[in-house]
């Protein structure tokens, strides 16, 4: 029973999480160091894994986010980390990718991050409690629903794991 309201508390807290719409992020370019400490801060209290410069630098390379300029970063860059960040636990970066523009496509980019986020973060507000969604007007936002979907399952799950997580047995050799 302790589990259970540990795990209560936990979806409490997270009835409290706000995370950064577009206008929220710093209006001036960052260096890598201060991107992962941003990302890192945002994401921290979801649990989220920590993202390294060497991460960052792989999404570069493999074209998964924008090359910074002078090795500084912009918002655009900034929410597709966070996005990514988010999403690359049950999604290869180039899939991620691929859902951004295809969200992107029919948004602006900023329009469909404060979506994507205001989304998140309504599902993360009502955790514990039996909630419709409205019903998808076009693909790209039942993508969204579905993405977001994901994020809050996986965020359960990993949670609910660490909880019930017990010791396993060592099997004893027969000779």
């Amino acid at each position: 029973m302790a589990d259970f309201n540990q795990y209560t508390r936990w979806e409490t807290q997270m009835h409290g999480i706000k995370l950064p719409r577009w206008d929220d992020l710093p209006k001036f370019d960052l260096y890598m160091d201060q991107v992962t400490a941003l990302v890192n801060e945002v994401l921290g209290p979801l649990g989220v894994d920590t993202i390294t410069p060497a991460m960052i630098n792989n999404y570069v390379k493999h074209k998964v986010i924008l090359a910074p300029v002078k090795k500084k970063y912009q918002t655009m860059q900034l929410t597709d980390i966070l996005m990514i960040s988010l999403l690359k636990p049950m999604f290869q970066t180039d899939t991620v990718r691929t859902g951004i523009d295809q969200i992107t496509a029919g948004d602006y980019p900023k329009q469909a991050y404060d979506n994507f986020i205001g989304s998140l973060e309504d599902r993360l507000h009502h955790l514990g409690e039996d909630q419709v969604q409205p019903a998808a007007k076009d693909l790209n936002e039942k993508l969204m629903q579905v993405a977001v979907d994901a994020v809050v399952a996986r965020l359960q799950s990993a949670k609910l794991l660490t909880m019930i997580k017990r010791p396993l047995r060592k099997v004893e050799k027969t000779k």
